[in-house]
C-alpha cells in the first residue's frame, strides 16, 4: 500500500475511487488496482452496495482499535513521540494523531500499542522519593 493511503484521508479517497471505477463498469480487480486499494473481491462489492445504500458515510473507516489504523510509519511517529514526552497523557496522544495523520484511534488501543513500543506514560507521581505511595508519609507496615 502507498504512503498516500496509510492515512485515513488517503485511504478514504482510495475506497472513493474504487467505488467510482466499478461504477464506471471497471471490473472489481482492475477498480481496486487503480485506486491503489489492495483489496478482496467481497470487499470491493460490499463497500460499492454499501455506498449506495449509505452514501460517502460507507467510505469512513469505522474501526477505532484496528491495527490496520497504526500502519508501520504511525508507529514509528507514535514512538518517537511518547519517547519525547513521557508523561504525555493518552487523550493527547490520541488528538495529535488526529491532527497529523487524520487517524480515530481509540485510547485504550493507542494504550496497548504504547506498552507494546515500550513507551508507555511514565507519571511524575511514581518518580518522587515517597515511591508508587505518593503520600511520603511512613508505609502501613512501618506504622503496625
Amino acid at each position: 500500500m502507498d504512503e498516500q493511503v496509510s492515512t485515513a484521508g488517503g485511504r478514504r479517497a482510495a475506497k472513493a475511487r474504487l467505488v467510482a471505477g466499478m461504477v464506471r463498469g471497471l471490473p472489481w480487480r482492475e477498480a481496486a488496482e487503480a485506486a491503489g486499494l489492495p483489496t478482496g473481491r467481497t470487499t470491493a462489492y460490499r463497500l460499492r452496495r454499501d455506498v449506495r445504500l449509505r452514501g460517502d458515510a460507507a467510505l469512513d473507516e469505522g474501526r477505532h482499535g484496528h491495527a490496520s489504523k497504526l500502519r508501520e510509519p504511525v508507529r514509528r511517529w507514535v514512538e518517537a513521540y511518547c519517547r519525547g514526552a513521557p508523561s504525555v497523557s493518552g487523550p493527547t496522544v490520541q488528538a495529535a494523531l488526529r491532527e497529523r495523520f487524520g487517524l480515530d484511534v481509540s485510547v485504550r488501543h493507542l494504550n496497548r500499542v504504547r506498552a507494546a513500543l515500550g513507551v508507555s506514560k511514565v507519571s511524575p507521581r511514581t518518580t518522587s522519593v515517597g515511591g508508587a505511595g505518593g503520600g511520603g508519609g511512613p508505609s502501613r507496615a512501618a506504622r503496625a
